[in-house]
């Protein structure tokens, strides 16, 4: 992973929370908190939060009286997810590393995180810090995408921009959001932090938008697949942005567009 692949800054994470949440986040977001409110814990950790997809989603389907600690490593992520939580009195936000929880043992009946395990550097260790923080008996609930070629817009951008990029194509999405997929190697390192009941299933859907234009500014604008394209050629944004949303437009039509999403979601005890 690239050290710019961590990267939620500037006007990225409000593009991220308007288009991408919508996009590809939302129905994952639904199916954790359909699954959390099943467990009906009182204490709930989210790491990972991003721009709080998921702590809306949880929130909602929970009552009052829990007690919800929403983390991210990025404070500007946090910020925005605080701002559209509004006031909530369950609720804690706090900037914190998933692979070194400020928080003592046993605290938590549910740790959440949607999207995130693929970011962090140390997988092995961030699931150990989540065990470690699960009070006996409690749940760990997360989810990561499946390969790209399950994920059509991304597929589609990533190829474009090869296009435009033959030399050094920008590779953010292969390498970190889809670069965790496998099964075996996802309950081999759960076991490895300890866990022993894991359960792992795919979970496909569609993602829809009103136009392929909305799309490519969704991916090349609102993700660090960005400072990718900054990376190579800051003058070349729009342009990139322009050039997937035509491959869009070719392979989908230029209405409303829809493409398969599939990712994999866990739940180990």
């Amino acid at each position: 992973m690239s050290d710019t692949d961590k990267v939620f800054a500037g006007s990225i994470p409000k593009i991220y929370d308007e288009y991408l949440v919508p996009l590809i986040f939302a129905h994952y977001a639904a199916d954790i908190a359909k699954r959390i409110a099943a467990l009906s814990p009182s204490t709930i950790l989210e790491t990972a939060a991003g721009t709080g997809a998921v702590t809306r989603a949880v929130t909602a389907a929970l009552p009052p009286g829990i007690r919800y600690v929403a983390t991210d490593l990025n404070e500007p992520m946090l910020a925005i997810a605080a701002q559209r939580q509004g006031e909530d009195p369950r609720m804690a936000w706090r900037q914190a590393d998933a692979t070194a929880l400020p928080f003592g043992d046993a605290e938590f009946d549910v740790v959440c995180c949607q999207f995130g395990a693929m970011f962090f550097p140390d997988r092995v260790k961030g699931y150990a810090e989540a065990k470690r923080v699960l009070r006996p008996e409690g749940t760990f609930v997360f989810n990561v995408w499946d390969r790209i070629e399950e994920n059509v817009f991304a597929d589609d951008a990533t190829a474009a921009l090869g296009k435009m990029f033959p030399d050094d194509p920008p590779r953010f999405m292969v390498r970190t959001p889809h670069g965790y997929h496998d099964k075996a190697v996802i309950r081999a390192d759960l076991e490895q932090a300890g866990f022993r009941h894991i359960s792992i299933e795919t979970l496909a859907a569609v993602s829809r938008a009103p136009t392929p234009e909305y799309v490519a500014f969704a991916y090349c604008q609102g993700t660090p697949l960005r400072n990718e394209i900054e990376a190579r050629d800051a003058s070349k944004l729009q342009a990139a942005t322009d050039l997937v949303a035509e491959a869009l437009r070719s392979r989908h039509g230029s209405g409303a567009v829809e493409g398969k999403i599939q990712a994999i979601v866990i739940e180990a005890r």
